[in-house]
């Protein structure tokens, strides 16, 4: 089993009635990006306009190389509240999860999260949403 080449991973919340500034408040940081339902977007390479459909609040990490999710896990949730009653509100009234990409160097490489780190996401309600890029791609 090779390493992974490497790792991307942001921590969303979604949600229709989700006022970004609240979230803000809630976790004790600033997201890396957010938006209000209906709030317009314009893409900065096609310039296109895109509303948005739902409230979002985002908090990304840089990526590493090679694959360190763990770390970037850590990254994330040491930036904010370690309240599990506001993580449980969260979870409770918005779609929360942390979005990992995950880019293999090989056919056949591997993935490894530490007990510590699947215990943060689980005590806090965020489940893990991966998406895996065949090196080949």
């Amino acid at each position: 089993m090779g390493i992974l080449d490497r790792s991307a991973a942001t921590l969303r919340i979604f949600g229709d009635e989700l006022i970004p500034e609240d979230v803000s408040k809630l976790l004790g940081a600033m997201p890396s990006k957010s938006f209000h339902k209906g709030e317009e977007e314009v893409g900065a390479v096609t310039g296109k306009v895109r509303i948005h459909k739902t409230g979002s609040w985002r908090l990304s990490v840089e990526r590493r190389s090679p694959e360190n999710l763990d770390a970037q896990i850590f990254e994330i949730l040491n930036q904010l509240s370690q309240d599990l009653t506001a993580w449980k509100f969260l979870c409770s009234h918005y779609r929360v999860d942390l979005f990992c990409g995950i880019f293999m160097a090989s056919f056949n490489d591997g993935l490894t999260l530490s007990p510590e780190a699947l215990l943060a996401l689980g005590a806090r309600g965020i489940r893990l949403d991966m998406d895996i890029y065949n090196a080949s791609e």
